[in-house]
């Protein structure tokens, strides 16, 4: 079986006994700038088994693996399924603010929930005791049955995570959901970045997307640090950054 397959396959073994299967995934968590952004991909069973997920699926991969031009094309389809009611998708982020209050496996984690907000709270995924026949009309109203849906979240175990989820390592290579989450993921993010490019220019941040490439780390030597720049993520680089005071020139000639 073509290995793009088996994340069709993959899905239907992990929807079983669900109604609803959602894959998380993240990006931007090791740049040196911008926002960390995670996409949530719901499907189905009927998505799963349908015409989209048996002939077209086949084009979906982890996103790093695509190019722009297939991860926008893929977007603009994703688009269509969700206005269709065959999906629902939804992305969350997290600023260079919120990284650098809660570190970055936390605002990971805030955004996969803003993600997953988008597609249902976390209540929904609670079951409240069942109020009794005594009950006030408010008790009765705060009652949430527990929705029928499996959580896939790319990588490990996320600790303090306020849904209920199965952790799947190299997830976006093995799930067709999460790789979908993670093109939804990576297509906001590029857009995020290349506004920030515009704002910001001389960092190339549009090219690079704010990871640690030789001219983006150059830049940053250069020019200091953005407003954008994650400050932890840059103190081993900004101290071989020269003193401009204790520079020799040459004289003039």
């Amino acid at each position: 079986m073509p290995k793009r397959r088996q994340l069709r396959s993959f899905d239907l073994k992990k929807i079983e006994g669900f109604e609803n299967l959602i894959g998380v995934d993240e990006v931007g968590r090791g740049a040196l700038a911008g926002p960390v952004v995670a996409g949530a991909v719901l499907v189905t069973r009927a998505f799963l088994e349908g015409r989209w997920a048996c002939v077209k699926a086949g084009r979906v991969n982890d996103s790093k693996l695509l190019s722009a031009a297939d991860r926008d094309s893929l977007w603009l389809e994703f688009e269509s399924l969700a206005a269709q009611g065959h999906i629902h998708a939804h992305f969350g982020s997290a600023s260079v603010e919120e990284i650098e209050q809660h570190n970055i496996l936390g605002a990971t984690k805030l955004a996969m929930r803003r993600a997953m907000e988008g597609i249902y709270p976390p209540a929904a995924f609670r079951r409240n005791e069942e109020p009794d026949l005594f009950s006030s009309v408010a008790e009765r109203d705060s009652f949430v049955p527990i929705v029928s849906c499996r959580v896939l979240v790319d990588g490990l175990h996320l600790r303090g995570f306020p849904y209920p989820h199965t952790p799947i390592v190299n997830g976006d290579a093995r799930s067709l959901c999460i790789a979908m989450g993670s093109i939804i993921a990576k297509v906001a993010r590029d857009r995020m970045m290349a506004e920030l490019d515009a704002r910001h220019p001389g960092y190339g941040f549009a090219k690079h997307k704010g990871y640690g490439t030789d001219d983006h780390r150059e830049a940053v030597v250069r020019l200091g640090r953005s407003p954008i720049h994650r400050e932890m993520f840059l103190r081993k680089l900004m101290a071989q950054r020269p003193d401009p005071n204790q520079m020799d020139f040459l004289p003039d000639r």
